[in-house]
């Protein structure tokens, strides 16, 4: 009474939702109210940031992951089952987003890692561990098996059923081998991601404890190279260094402990998301240089397509030199993929919407199901013998469509909320 008190509340913007890699942070309000005869109420918000672009670049890559592992059935390269009509004929298309898909992925969840870490430092490994962890074994053990069934069926002819296999995998069984190459089990086959998420996380959180005075001047770093082209040039030089030096060496294999050049270069994407995730001038240099960036990547892009389909030196030695300049062109086709999306984004930011919020929650239950409803519808519709060009429109519909199902009966039960990596 007859006194002014002031007050400082923290919160979240929004509800925090879905995807553990959702970026928000603090909004910090300062209320103060006058306790006299006459009231009055003054409210300033600082610091009130809902990166909306970055909501919106994940969706998206998620959905180009759903497409691109809908199209891994239908290319020649490696994969868990394949069409009887598989070939080349899609693989420049699939080159179109191979360089850079799962690096944007990191380099966002970097970003969110930040927001995520200034909201709250107290029990960050430990709710990260929540949100990642629970959602891996769980798809390690549900999840994930019928890829497997259907694997071991098509490639070593097994019969027995599924539930008999179910037992086997959990089992641990490594007898499932054609040509010598054994099948692990029990795997996480698409779930490398959030494996490789958990303990890029952990190792970040190390050195913020560890290390703090070192990470700021990393930070102060990263963002005085927001001005001029080092923006774009430093960056494709490291990436391209790190392909010159082990993609040779050190094949993907998304085993964790043996996979050094997918580490190398997606531990330091996630690094520099991290860095840069609350640099407004980084951000105002990814828009600045979003055309260029774009530009650099379509051309880099018409290169990669020309190298390794086009070109004499598909099956005959290229020689050092051409080789790497093929990987440094590479990484510049990656970087400045992202930095045109990004660009792109923040210059075109949307906003917030019903759609958003709700895409949002939902891209990580679609990433969990979507490549075991890919290996499942693809099976069931084989013997249809249709052609490509119904059966794929057909699959990637029916994969959407099995994802929202789940999503919507996930979302309304408490206890299957943090099995699909959302909030209980």
């Amino acid at each position: 009474r007859g006194s002014r008190r002031s007050y400082m509340v923290a919160a979240a913007p929004a509800r925090h939702i879905g995807d553990p890699t959702h970026p928000a942070t603090l909004v910090t309000t300062r209320v103060s109210i006058d306790y006299s005869c006459t009231a009055t109420t003054t409210l300033t918000m600082t610091n009130i940031t809902r990166r909306y672009d970055l909501d919106w670049v994940r969706i998206l890559a998620f959905a180009v992951l759903i497409l691109y592992h809908t199209g891994m059935y239908y290319v020649s390269w490696d994969w868990h089952v394949k069409s009887p009509f598989a070939s080349s004929t899609l693989e420049p298309l699939m080159m179109l987003s191979s360089p850079w898909r799962l690096s944007l992925l990191f380099l966002v969840s970097g970003a969110a890692t930040s927001f995520l870490f200034a909201k709250s430092s107290e029990g960050f490994v430990g709710s990260r561990s929540k949100r990642l962890l629970i959602p891996l074994i769980f798809g390690m053990l549900v999840i994930v098996p019928p890829q497997s069934y259907y694997e071991v069926v098509e490639n070593a002819g097994y019969a027995d059923g599924y539930l008999a296999f179910w037992a086997r995998y959990l089992a641990g069984d490594d007898t499932f081998c054609r040509d010598g190459d054994c099948l692990d089990l029990p795997t996480w086959n698409h779930l490398w991601f959030v494996a490789y998420l958990w303990v890029y996380t952990v190792l970040l959180w190390l050195a913020l404890r560890l290390a703090p005075r070192a990470m700021r001047r990393i930070t102060t770093f990263a963002s005085s190279l927001s001005s001029g082209v080092m923006l774009i040039v430093a960056p494709i030089l490291m990436f391209g260094l790190i392909r010159i030096l082990l993609v040779g060496h050190f094949p993907a294999t998304h085993g964790l402990f043996d996979d050094w050049y997918n580490h190398a270069q997606y531990f330091s994407i996630f690094v520099i998301g991290f860095l840069i995730a609350r640099s407004e001038s980084v951000w105002e240099g990814l828009r600045r240089m979003r055309w260029i960036s774009l530009s650099i990547a379509l051309a880099s892009y018409a290169f990669i397509v020309w190298y390794f389909f086009f070109s004499p030196y598909i099956d005959e030695n290229p020689g050092e030199l051409l080789r790497s300049m093929q990987r440094l062109i590479y990484a510049a086709n990656s970087w400045c993929a992202i930095t045109a999306i990004l660009g792109f984004a923040r210059q075109f930011n949307p906003g917030d919407s019903a759609a958003r919020r709700y895409l949002t929650e939902a891209i990580f239950p679609f990433y969990i199901v979507h490549q075991t409803a890919i290996v499942v519808f693809s099976q069931a519709i084989k013997p249809l013998a249709l052609t490509p060009v119904i059966e794929g429109p057909l699959l990637i519909v029916m994969t959407f469509a099995t994802c929202f199902a789940i999503f919507e009966i996930v979302r309304r039960i408490r206890w299957l909320r943090p099995l699909f990596g959302l909030r209980a």
